[in-house]
């Protein structure tokens, strides 16, 4: 267990979650704006972003609270941490996911805010249908196996590039863009922008990006069965002192 103040944590994961919803909508904007004409062009832009960004947040935040960023992932990190007692206590995945969720909602508002949009819009751009929960079946799998592949055999050192450049890819193989975030997604229904999602689409994308990580779990239960715990994800945080300097 991590010696940072749980509240410290939480103040990380919903930063954290709240500028990659940032980073998600707001290059969306920006590439609506910038190539109007072709769709293609502005998944491009809006990939790459989110892709860099991701890796930046990592960085910048993992020390503090793991760099969670999804719900998915801590609740997977608390699951397999049940083996061997590493990984999240049910109290602080209570802590995290509201956090995670808050941060995505204030995320998606600033990006509006910065764009000279309503700070609230609701998105219309509707997605649901079965690819598309298939799309996110495959991509919130893929996270969790990759997440727990480089922690369990010691590798967390490259998450931050590896899950960036996964994200970045999952926007082109897979049909739904890859959200593979509940948070992600409740924070993009509040932009009707090219980025969002409608609200009536929010819960077939949680339900089955909940089933893509109890599929991504499996996938690492197998692969992996006797490597590491579960403790420390994305990236290994530092215990520090109550000044926030490492120790």
């Amino acid at each position: 267990m991590s010696a940072t103040p749980l509240w410290r944590r939480a103040v990380a994961e919903g930063i954290g979650t709240g500028l990659l919803v940032t980073v998600v909508v707001g290059s969306g904007i920006a590439a609506a704006k910038l190539s109007p004409d072709d769709v293609g062009l502005q998944l491009l832009e809006n990939s790459f972003a989110t892709a860099l960004g991701l890796a930046v947040l990592i960085l910048m935040l993992g020390p503090v609270s793991g760099a969670h960023f999804n719900p998915v992932v801590s609740a997977a990190d608390w699951w397999l941490g049940q083996r061997d007692g590493s990984g999240l206590s049910l109290r602080e995945l209570a802590t995290y996911i509201p956090a995670q969720v808050v941060g995505a909602i204030a995320g998606a508002i600033l990006a509006n805010l910065m764009y000279g949009e309503s700070a609230v819009s609701w998105s219309t751009t509707d997605r649901s249908a079965p690819h598309l929960w298939i799309g996110e079946t495959v991509a919130t799998a893929g996270l969790i196996l990759l997440i727990f592949s480089l922690v369990w055999s010691g590798r967390a050192a490259i998450a931050p590039a590896a899950v960036g450049a996964y994200i970045g890819a999952a926007y082109w193989f897979t049909s739904s863009t890859s959200f593979a975030n509940p948070a992600v997604t409740i924070g993009r229904a509040f932009s009707d922008t090219f980025a969002g999602i409608a609200p009536s689409s929010v819960l077939g994308f949680v339900f089955f990006q909940l089933f893509g990580a109890i599929v991504g779990v499996g996938l690492v239960v197998v692969l992996y069965p006797k490597l590491g715990s579960a403790a420390d994800v994305v990236v290994p945080h530092a215990d520090t002192t109550d000044s926030g300097v490492a120790s």
